[in-house]
């Protein structure tokens, strides 16, 4: 291997090519087969590494050819060869320098790209009844974009607004690269337009505000059951007999945290239950990363900023059909990406984080 090249990296490297193996043996195993849920998350983990270990694998072959042809040069007793090897050698060389280029930008998004299941919540904000018809449109923005890359949309919580829209609607999206795609998008977002409430004509500024927390396995996140206190009360609001008289409603207080989850979205106990403990293990799931990387965190907030509701990272300007990202500085067109053609905003902000975290290797 080349001094350029450390032996962290080449450490770090051999570990994911260890571990694709095993995720490959995994995957061929009966007892495995059989349960879709493991299959699936274990598929997402092999896919995250699999183009860069196939680059790492063709880079040591590639350095195996270098040092062949190396040898040959060094020990100087076939001219022919000699001249043959000197003609090879600069082009093995220049692609081991652009696989490891490449594994270098694959390797600092690997982690993210394992994760393979989030959960995104979209808050109406300022702007009255505009707001919450436009925390909306931003919910079906990312369920449009979420059709297009073949991912999984479920349901949690949804609190209709008054005039249209939502207060507040949480969902569960999963699928391959999910949280490596819409990590990007916690933050406030910000529409400029006339609203359908709206007599005069005037444009209004409103806000909805997104949070994206990466879902954990259940193996990832433990939770004592004696940690947390669950109460099964009646639904409040409207939707008949069954929803305000039966103990449907499930209510989660995780006391060494005081973190508080409920749920009543449908008529069934045992669905709002398991729905219930799949957001506390997500939203603990997040203190735990938050605390354990915080100085990966920081350096993130200087690049893609902190994804916190208060920070306003996106304007949507209708009358001049535009999209701004304020993180990138870059404008895009507004109709497309509210068909959910995001794509090209994401890409942007990648190739972003990327080059910053390739800045601290």
């Amino acid at each position: 291997m080349p001094a350029t090249v450390s032996d962290n990296l080449i450490r770090k490297l051999d570990e994911l090519d260890a571990q694709y193996t095993a995720l490959s043996h995994q995957l061929i195993d009966p007892n495995i087969l059989v349960d879709h849920r493991q299959v699936r998350a274990l598929s997402i983990k092999k896919a995250a590494i699999e183009a860069l270990v196939s680059d790492y694998r063709a880079y040591r072959e590639a350095h195996r050819e270098i040092d062949s042809l190396r040898a040959v040069i060094d020990e100087g007793k076939d001219d022919d060869l000699i001249e043959l090897a000197r003609e090879e050698l600069p082009g093995l060389e220049e692609r081991a320098a652009e696989l490891i280029s490449a594994i270098q930008k694959r390797l600092v998004t690997a982690d993210d790209q394992s994760v393979g299941s989030i959960i995104l919540e979209v808050r109406a904000g300022v702007g009255g009844d505009e707001a919450g018809i436009w925390a909306g449109d931003v919910v079906n923005m990312y369920k449009k974009f979420a059709a297009l890359r073949g991912w999984q949309v479920e349901d949690l919580q949804f609190s209709p607004a008054e005039h249209g829209g939502f207060k507040n609607a949480v969902m569960s999206i999963s699928g391959e690269g999910v949280w490596s795609q819409l990590g990007y998008e916690g933050g406030t977002h910000q529409v400029k337009r006339v609203p359908a409430t709206e007599a005069q004509g005037r444009v209004h500024t409103s806000t909805a505000t997104v949070a994206v927390l990466a879902e954990p396995e259940e193996i990832e996140v433990k939770i004592a059951p004696e940690d947390v206190r669950e109460i099964m009360t009646t639904s409040q609001g409207p939707g008949g007999q069954n929803v305000n008289k039966v103990a449907t409603a499930c209510h989660l207080i995780h006391l060494p945290t005081g973190l508080e989850v409920k749920m009543q979205e449908t008529k069934s106990q045992a669905q709002n239950r398991q729905k219930a403990w799949q957001l506390l293990r997500a939203r603990l799931y997040e203190r735990q990363r938050a605390e354990a990387h915080a100085q990966r965190a920081a350096e993130r907030r200087t690049m893609i900023g902190s994804g916190d509701r208060a920070e306003k990272i996106r304007t949507y300007r209708w009358k001049e059909n535009v999209v701004v990202d304020h993180r990138i500085n870059e404008s895009f067109n507004l109709r497309d990406v509210m068909d959910g053609r995001l794509q090209p905003v994401i890409d942007k902000l990648v190739e972003q984080d990327v080059a910053q975290r390739l800045a601290t290797i």
